[in-house]
């Protein structure tokens, strides 16, 4: 080929790719900045052509060098040997031998929960080891309205909120949540533990500050760590220390000239104590120093109030006074999920920045119903409530004022009663909290030898977790009371857990704990 030929073969390639590049669509609307771009500022085009080489060279390269003085090619006999030498780290810890004694005289519940179970060894037990407070899970209404709900919507939705998981009924039991509170909104997780842990770090992020009590529970232990905000305690339910922490985070915001966002973040009960928080106190420090509130009532939400609305209705507080009120529809609503009650705006932000909410699939539509089922329960008949508390007097009755050994730290109306070792026992024989675990782990055993099923409080997750090194979690026996029993039937549960605690407190030194370490 000569020189005109050649010349010739590229003005018909250079023609074709002409002809080509015009039928892109938008190529003459880049064609005429590229002209104008040009005639007006022949650097910044060159500058951009650079830029343009360069970006193409980045998106061709590989993600590491594979070249170079640090990289070090292995022949495949040392990888096969370093492939056989490689051991994963385990995904959890070893069981201790009280996890593994535990583990072994674990009950199993054969058949639906309930006041009474069967246990897989046949023998029929009291239940004092569920949160079935109201006993809602034996109510025939709420199974119809389950059951026809689960013909109508299927299992499960299939996808997540604000997508095709979002149904009518997710909607309504929203707004009978919101009703129910007092407040403008409310959203609903679909997960529980999750709802708390997701709520904080959509609000707060590096840099805010939020102030939290010593001993809040492990979702919201989850939360702060995911926030990555600026972590305050103050001692436990100490307004005096609590007013001391956010007068101090105040002062320093105002002399380095800074403003962030601020929360106070607590429980309405305390899953660990089981006693409540001073609300009024918490919304006038708030107002005084200018944060907001993250309120958890997992464990008071359905529990305190003349109607089961929580703290807020229990200690006369306008529920809109609180930021944020996250609570559980599992437990004594006998649903699932989680919600967080608010203002629209912090409904709406919590929809597009809830991680929980956003990258989840939906609450399933028979829980959505069987929560809006027995909120409405709730209202048109506060006895069920009353009833509850009847029997947490009762079991009082039995226990705290009449064991030598143990006293309850819970609030009065609190149905999950917390025992713990008095003081002067646990000096009196020098019980480390491994002791007193084997202690209460024994009691438990002796309890259900007797027809009576209860539990210990598992306080083990919270070891390791932000904010736990200051802190001393007593080992405690849980026992949840619950409406499905009869006054006589809870004080003669309670006599049986009075005189297990003292056989077992009472027994021979060499035979007070049947675990080998």
């Amino acid at each position: 080929m000569d020189l005109h030929e050649a010349q010739a073969y590229l003005q018909a390639s250079l023609h074709e790719v002409t002809h080509a590049f015009h039928k892109v669509p938008g190529s003459a609307v880049l064609i005429r900045y590229i002209q104008s771009s040009y005639q007006n500022d022949p650097v910044r085009s060159a500058i951009e052509l650079v830029l343009v080489i360069f970006f193409v060279r980045y998106l061709l390269s590989p993600s590491y060098p594979t070249h170079g003085p640090n990289y070090v090619k292995l022949r495949e006999d040392e990888i096969d040997e370093l492939v056989k030498e490689w051991e994963p780290e385990p995904l959890v810890a070893p069981q201790t031998p009280l996890e593994e004694a535990e583990a072994e005289r674990q009950p199993v519940i054969v058949g639906p929960t309930g006041p009474k179970v069967k246990l897989s060894n046949g023998k029929t037990v009291t239940n004092l080891a569920s949160y079935n407070f109201y006993n809602f899970n034996a109510s025939e209404s709420i199974k119809d309205k389950a059951i026809q709900t689960l013909r109508t919507y299927g299992v499960g939705p299939c996808g997540p909120p604000q997508f095709y998981g979002t149904q009518d009924v997710h909607m309504q039991t929203e707004h009978d949540i919101a009703v129910f509170l007092g407040v403008q909104n409310s959203i609903v997780y679909s997960h529980a533990f999750s709802t708390i842990s997701s709520v904080i770090p959509t609000f707060c992020k590096r840099g805010d500050v939020i102030v939290a009590d010593k001993l809040v529970n492990y979702s919201i232990r989850k939360g702060l760590e995911a926030s990555r905000s600026n972590i305050r305690w103050y001692e436990h339910n100490d307004m005096e220390d609590l007013e001391r922490v956010m007068k101090k985070v105040a002062d320093e915001q105002a002399k380095k000239k800074i403003l962030t966002r601020r929360f106070i973040v607590t429980e309405g009960l305390f899953e660990m104590v089981g006693d409540c928080a001073n609300l009024p106190k918490l919304v006038e420090l708030k107002e005084k120093y200018k944060f907001r509130i993250a309120l958890d009532e997992t464990w008071s939400f359905g529990v305190l109030g003349r109607n089961g609305k929580g703290l807020t209705e229990a200690q006369n507080v306008d529920s809109e006074a609180v930021d944020m009120i996250i609570g559980s529809l599992a437990g004594p609503l006998c649903a699932q999920g989680g919600f967080c009650a608010g203002s629209n705006d912090v409904v709406r932000h919590q929809r597009i920045n809830a991680a929980s909410y956003t990258y989840s699939a939906a609450l399933p539509a028979m829980a959505a119903v069987t929560a809006s089922e027995t909120l409405q329960m709730l209202t048109c008949n506060p006895d069920i409530l009353l009833q509850c508390r009847e029997n947490i007097r009762a079991m009082r009755a039995q226990l705290d004022p009449r064991s030598d050994w143990v006293q309850c730290t819970s609030d009065p109306e609190n149905p999950v009663m917390l025992l713990v070792f008095k003081p002067e026992v646990v000096s009196s024989r020098r019980l480390s909290d491994e002791d007193q675990e084997r202690l209460f782990l024994d009691i438990t055993d002796e309890c259900l030898a007797n027809g009576v099923l209860i539990t210990r409080l598992k306080s083990q997750p919270m070891i390791g977790s932000i904010g736990t090194k200051d802190i001393n979690i007593k080992p405690a026996l849980k026992v949840c009371i619950t409406s499905g029993l009869s006054k006589k039937e809870i004080e003669k549960a309670g006599v049986t857990i009075r005189h297990a605690i003292t056989k077992i407190m009472t027994r021979k030194p060499n035979r007070q704990s049947s675990l080998v370490a």
